[in-house]
């Protein structure tokens, strides 16, 4: 299994190859998609990308959690998580 983690200079890259835009395009495209994400992500809006996934804003309940080390009850906030869930597609290709 690869240890290699896939970053933004590497989506640039793989844009200014595969689509022929300069470097500098490349990497304000990429910019411009990934904010987009991220904006509808944090309105609270579910992103579905066909054929890779949906990336979808889940709001969790408050609850007391416990502390491993020392047993002690804590309390857990309420908060919003993000959760990605991989098409049939994407899991198709990861298996083959």
């Amino acid at each position: 299994m690869s240890e290699k983690t896939l970053t933004r200079a590497d989506l640039t890259e793989a844009v200014y190859e595969e689509v022929g835009l300069s470097r500098n395009e490349s990497a304000d495209l990429v910019e411009a998609v990934l904010g987009e994400i991220s904006d509808c992500l944090v309105a609270g809006d579910n992103v579905k990308i066909s054929s890779f996934g949906s990336f979808l804003v889940r709001q969790k309940n408050g609850r007391m959690g416990r502390n491993p080390k020392t047993g002690e009850e804590v309390p857990i906030d309420p908060r919003r998580v993000l959760v990605f869930r991989p098409s049939q597609v994407m899991k198709d290709r990861i298996n083959a």
